[in-house]
């Protein structure tokens, strides 16, 4: 596979920098759609995040709404949904309502991690009980609400019902991989937080792929950081922003995106920064043709038929230059 089969799309956190408000942080990341639109990118996802200081996307759909009033044809949708947050139908209703709205570009991708501290998945959840594990089941009455003629339980989803929205199931580890298989679903792996995993949970896929109504063949999105810029060292600079980000995540500490910085060696300890250089090995950093070298690499090794790109870049204007650069080398 050549990387002009592999189209590339965009995860977004909606982030909230050092200096922004929530309003500004929504515009940030709906011109970030609209331009990467512009860039031809294939799809556009947010994340489900909760109790973030740094993280704007926690309504999701109410964001996909927005998102995709201000696009015209870009592929819009979760990367993920924390389904056991949610009851099937909810979910079910608020994506045959995006479905509705901007027919034929709402992807569904589901998680089944909270996407949050222990606290907040029980304000969320309300139940003590639940950790996930019932995660096939609820994916089961999920799909029931799209594809059945009627639901097993009589219940029909309107907006929803026979609309086949295609879903996505997310992982960082082999649970969802397995799982993604065993139904017929295309998967998208977490290399951007979760690299350790990868090329097991991208072979357990590939293994145990039964084909299915939505997808003949296997079918996978790597997730990756990125940071494009036309220097190496400009590119590298912007990149503190991100390993202050997992900086802050691994001590606990609840903060805005950072600035970056010049001198990272000040911020972290030998033993963090040697933890954190581990977790990010699949992060990109560096001019285009640096870039491109590594997504190149990325594809053969991974055989990944789709890259999505994250990017952790505090200054929305080099983001969107950052995207840009990428788009035009590959």
């Amino acid at each position: 596979m050549t990387n002009k089969n592999v189209p590339l799309s965009v995860l977004d956190l909606v982030p909230i920098g050092e200096g922004f408000t929530i309003s500004e942080a929504i515009n940030n990341s709906t011109k970030l759609a609209q331009k990467v639109e512009e860039f031809g990118f294939n799809r556009y996802w947010v994340a489900e995040h909760h109790n973030f200081s740094s993280i704007a996307s926690a309504a999701t759909s109410v964001i996909l709404s927005h998102i995709g009033a201000k696009t015209e044809k870009i592929r819009i949708g979760s990367g993920g949904i924390m389904l056991p947050n949610h009851p099937p139908l909810v979910i079910a209703e608020q994506f045959g309502t995006l479905e509705s709205m901007y027919p034929n570009r709402i992807d569904l991708g589901l998680g089944r991690a909270p996407g949050t501290d222990g606290k907040t998945a029980l304000a969320i959840r309300r139940d003590i009980h639940n950790d996930g594990s019932d995660f096939p089941n609820m994916l089961e009455e999920l799909e029931s609400y799209f594809y059945d003629e009627f639901s097993k339980t009589g219940v029909k989803a309107v907006p929803g019902f026979g609309l086949e929205i295609p879903i996505w199931l997310l992982g960082s580890s082999t649970f969802s991989a397995r799982l993604a298989a065993i139904k017929g679903l295309p998967f998208a792996f977490a290399s951007h937080f979760a690299p350790d995993s990868m090329m097991e949970a991208i072979n357990v896929y590939k293994t145990n792929f039964r084909p299915s109504k939505q997808l003949k063949e296997p079918y996978i999105i790597i997730c990756i950081n990125a940071v494009c810029a036309t220097t190496n060292e400009e590119a590298q600079y912007l990149a503190t922003t991100e390993k202050q980000k997992f900086l802050y995540i691994q001590r606990g500490v609840d903060k805005l995106i950072p600035k970056p910085t010049n001198d990272m060696d000040s911020l972290w300890e030998d033993w963090e920064k040697r933890s954190i250089t581990h977790k990010l090995r699949e992060s990109i950093w560096g001019t285009p043709e640096i870039v491109k070298e590594r997504l190149d690499a990325l594809v053969k090794k991974t055989g990944a038929n789709e890259i999505m790109i994250n990017s952790w870049i505090h200054d929305p204007e080099k983001r969107i230059e950052s995207y840009k650069l990428i788009s035009d080398i590959w």
